[in-house]
């Protein structure tokens, strides 16, 4: 016991120090840091200053290349991602009702101007062309019958006028008769019942001559009515033969074609369907003829102007950007032409930043043609840079009336009031 006390109480031969478990004791943080050489710093080496001298350089060259192409660049380049592709695409439907018969097409297929696109069973339509077909002929048959009623007609006025020449002739002898009779009656030579008899007979002839007269008055008042009837008839005709036509049409609109090339969308067309006149088969995309139709907020708009170059780049195609030009620019904002346009003529208006559609036409190669269609999201920048020397042009023709402007209607203001300020 003795001799485990002394070697408690004997230091170890290394100098540390243990603690009361027996193991070494630690020591103190303070101590050691102050046994231990100072480090020299990383700033004061001279690689590092060399480095942070270079990126120091850098970054002042590059802040002032962005700076100078921002403020000859890009603050005239107006971009928004409001904007999508789009297409006049056509809905095609039939002009007549009746059963679907066949639909020579598929959904997304390519179709020429003119190539058919759907058929409506046309037996109805068949057979009332023919009905009509028939009443052309009945009704040219009609006219036939009124002109060989004119004819006759004008056939029976020369009878007449013939038989009014006639009697004028049989009335001409009987007054004759009675003008050689009258002085033999008169002289005893022959008897007065003899002249009486031709004088009556005379008579007769010269109302006989005025029956025929009025028989030709009359026949010749017929030849209006029946040229009236010609003409009716004639009418009547034109009439079957716009019904022919009505009816052809209809037999043509049963064979539905394609107005434009395109591609065929939202095809809903079935064989065996009834369908009424203007139900939607399907539409046509014209791909060939894409846009764009970009909404720029109206403070974006002040320099834009028909014939701008524009940059286009489009979600489906990463590779590379397309080019184009603004076309037109809409006659009113996004707000005007929707269903209901807002009314901010009330008590809580709160100002909006309204949307300018811009249509941007562009072209494309033939492989972009092939990704893109109606509906795609792109992102279109617009360099305005050409507008803003025509700006700078017209606002100084703008100043200069102004100031003359100014002079000369200062002047009369001066003049009153040196006129009033005198005595």
């Amino acid at each position: 016991m003795a001799r485990a006390d002394e070697d408690e109480g004997r230091a170890p031969p290394d100098g540390t120090e243990r603690s009361d478990a027996g193991g070494p004791k630690e020591g103190r943080p303070g101590e050691s840091s102050q046994s231990e050489e100072k480090k020299p710093s990383a700033l004061k080496k001279p690689w590092v200053k060399v480095l942070l001298a270079v990126l120091l350089v850098a970054v002042l060259v590059g802040g002032g290349i962005w700076g100078f192409r921002y403020w000859t660049v890009g603050r005239f380049i107006q971009e928004t991602n409001d904007a999508y592709v789009q297409a006049d695409q056509v809905a095609i439907s039939p002009q007549v009702s009746g059963y679907v018969a066949t639909v020579p097409v598929a959904a997304n297929q390519i179709v020429t101007a003119g190539q058919i696109l759907a058929t409506v069973d046309d037996g109805q339509y068949r057979a009332k062309l023919a009905q009509q077909q028939a009443q052309v002929d009945a009704r040219q048959a009609d006219v036939a019958r009124a002109e060989a009623d004119l004819v006759r007609q004008q056939a029976q006025i020369d009878q007449a006028k013939a038989q009014v020449a006639a009697s004028q002739v049989t009335a001409k002898f009987s007054a004759e008769q009675v003008r050689r009779y009258k002085p033999l009656a008169a002289s005893g030579a022959d008897t007065v019942e003899k002249l009486d008899q031709y004088k009556s007979q005379a008579e007769q002839n010269q109302a006989q001559v005025d029956v025929n007269e009025a028989q030709v008055q009359s026949a010749q008042k017929q030849v209006a009515s029946l040229k009236a009837a010609v003409a009716q008839a004639k009418a009547a005709v034109e009439q079957a033969r716009a019904g022919v036509t009505a009816a052809q049409l209809d037999l043509d609109h049963a064979v539905v074609k394609s107005p434009i090339a395109g591609r065929v969308g939202d095809l809903t067309a079935r064989i065996g369907q009834y369908v009424q006149g203007s139900t939607r088969l399907m539409a046509v995309v014209p791909v060939e003829d894409l846009y764009i139709e970009a909404n720029f907020k109206e403070t974006q708009i002040g320099l834009m102007r028909v014939g701008q170059p524009v940059t286009i780049a489009v979600d489906a195609l990463s590779s590379h950007d397309l080019k184009g030009r603004v076309a037109s620019f809409s006659p009113g904002t996004g707000a005007q032409f929707a269903l209901i346009p807002p009314e901010n003529a009330t008590g809580n208006f709160t100002k909006i930043v309204q949307r300018v559609p811009v249509r941007i036409r562009f072209k494309a190669g033939g492989e972009a043609r092939k990704v893109l269609i109606p509906g795609l999201s792109v992102v279109v920048s617009v360099d305005t840079r050409g507008a803003r020397d025509d700006q700078g042009e017209e606002d100084e023709e703008t100043d200069e009336p102004k100031v003359s402007e100014a002079g000369a209607g200062t002047q009369p203001a001066q003049r009153t009031r040196s006129a009033k300020a005198r005595p």
